[in-house]
């Protein structure tokens, strides 16, 4: 039989209303046998040969931070690419400084540009956005070169702009291209579904093995570094079944990366041209839901979308609208979108859906409405994700249908007063990501990163949460500022039921699994300004200590 280690700690938040604090945890084959201290798991001790660590004794232990929304695909797609970002990024093997005008996003591009001297590489860039970048579409994309094939890779990754050559580069023929909906050969555009058929022809690249291989290899740093243990892949695959699950098994399935990854694999299989094939769709999710492993596991559950990106301004809203009077995208057809839900819903999985604006999320809603009536459910975890733009009172109709919530709470920090001057002005904008009013109104939140919406160190969500604190330092939407119990839980407990694995993972409790981050200090010690700043030594995967390197 294996020996019991007994972690001792300078505080353990254990997430438990029931014992909220204790000083010593019992681990023992990857699980906790009791939390509390030397004195009261005596018993335990006299019984079980065991072995008392005292590295952590200047240290705080939380349970191991959960992301329920992060796409460890797309982040080793994009990771390798050339950024080029309105905002500061530190990544693993440099760091991408802030570019805000499109003079210097247009210069740094043709300077990547000159400095490729294979004339035959594809230029593929992340970090566009037109509130601080302008207009960057085909037309200037062919001044930085006319030979050379550019992709810039808008900052959302719902939207992808070619110049001509990349264009001409790319699989389909220009008169297919013209045909769809949602690609402007104009600007150059791929937007939504549009994105897909780019990436019909760019995960050539993109999907190289060695470079994929890189960028995932940047990926498991950043999520170690922001002390997560278990991520949500929320929506599998991407573009390549086979070649994406066994990237995911080679690099998460090993003994080494000490994460676990549930899967919620996409309602519908090819993005790009949907058929209508419901029970088809049903039986390629429950064939991928036999694959599930210990570390790579499918939960029941199924991503629907309904409305474009945030970062790209393709959220659908309800009147006012844009300033600009721009409208927004449907990434499924509304009908669409309730023919899947019928079909997922009455097959009793729980469903995602992506909704970045109120009127994403009122259509999510009516069909949620819908649904219950022709088929009532309890604990159905039907999660709106992301919301962005949404009203008070749909916050209270999803804790009225039984809805919970995945929030990209970062959205407010990034974008506040981007949005507030360009956007969708002050009102809406100061009220994005409404946590306070989940809060009050007692609906169950997670918090996560969606990277590469924001950087996936849930720390800093759940700073963003507390304080409210824009761009420039100023305070957005003060009454949807969370309590700091509230905010810890979004990325402890409250992810873990996002995921439906609260109890395995979220609290530190005799049973579930010995996931713990590490911590420098206590969240609940420290400043609340100064919340995403507490160092991380790194993490306890399932009994085993995993420092920072």
């Amino acid at each position: 039989m294996s020996q019991m280690t007994v972690y001792t700690a300078r505080n353990i938040r254990t997430m438990n209303p029931s014992l909220p604090e204790a000083t010593v945890v019992a681990v023992k084959d990857g699980r906790i046998i009791e939390v509390g201290t030397l004195e009261s798991m005596a018993p335990w001790l006299e019984a079980h040969d065991h072995v008392v660590d005292n590295r952590f004794k200047d240290h705080i232990l939380m349970p191991g931070f959960v992301d329920p929304h992060l796409h460890p695909t797309i982040g080793s797609m994009l990771l390798p690419c050339h950024w080029v970002t309105a905002m500061e990024w530190q990544l693993p093997d440099r760091v991408s400084p802030a570019i805000k005008t499109h003079e210097g996003f247009m210069d740094r591009l043709a300077e990547i540009e000159r400095s490729l001297s294979d004339p035959r590489e594809i230029l593929i860039s992340w970090g566009y956005h037109k509130i601080w970048h302008g207009d960057v579409y085909r037309k200037q994309l062919n001044r930085i070169s006319d030979s050379r094939p550019i992709f810039v890779c808008q900052r959302s990754f719902h939207e992808i702009v070619a110049n001509d050559a990349g264009i001409d580069w790319m699989e389909p023929a220009r008169d297919e291209l013209e045909r769809h909906e949602q690609v402007d050969l104009e600007t150059g555009r791929f937007f939504e579904t549009g994105m897909f058929l780019a990436l019909k022809s760019l995960k050539r690249i993109m999907m190289d093995p060695e470079r994929f291989a890189q960028g995932m290899a940047q990926m498991k740093k950043l999520m170690h570094r922001g002390g997560e243990t278990t991520v949500g892949d929320m929506a599998f695959p991407l573009t390549d079944e086979a070649f994406e699950w066994e990237m995911l098994s080679d690099n998460f399935g090993s003994d080494d990366a000490p994460f676990r990854i549930a899967i919620t694999p996409r309602g519908i299989n090819d993005m790009a041209s949907y058929g209508g094939r419901t029970a088809d769709e049903l039986k390629r999710v429950n064939e991928l839901e036999e694959r599930s492993t210990d570390k790579l596991r499918f939960t029941n559950s199924i991503k629907l979308f309904a409305d474009g990106g945030f970062n790209a301004e393709l959220m659908q809203l309800l009147p006012p609208g844009y300033i600009d009077g721009h409208h927004g995208e449907w990434m499924m057809a509304p009908e669409v979108f309730e023919d899947l839900a019928r079909l997922y819903w009455n097959a009793g999985k729980q469903i995602h859906v992506h909704c970045t604006g109120d009127l994403g999320v009122e259509l999510a809603l009516s069909v949620l409405e819908k649904l219950q009536a022709e088929r009532p459910r309890f604990n159905h975890r039907f999660t709106i994700e992301h919301l962005g733009v949404s009203t008070p009172e749909q916050v209270r109709r999803i804790k009225d249908h039984g809805g919970i919530v995945s929030a990209a709470v970062y959205y407010v920090h990034e974008l506040g007063e981007a949005y507030w001057h360009g956007s969708i002005g002050f009102e809406r904008a100061s009220q994005m990501s409404r946590m306070g009013t989940l809060e009050r109104l007692g609906v169950m939140t997670g918090f996560h990163s969606d990277f590469l919406v924001s950087p996936p160190q849930p720390l800093k969500l759940a700073w963003v949460a507390v304080n409210r604190i824009a761009e420039s330092g100023a305070v957005l939407g003060e009454r949807e500022r969370t309590s700091l119990d509230f905010a810890m839980r979004a990325i402890t407990i409250d992810a873990a039921y996002v995921l439906n694995m609260e109890n395995e993972i979220g609290s530190i409790r005799a049973g579930k699994l010995a996931d713990f981050t590490v911590l420098e200090a206590d969240p609940w010690e420290t400043p609340l300004e100064d919340l995403k700043d507490i160092p991380i030594w790194g993490t306890v995967f399932e009994g085993r200590p995993f420092p920072i390197k």
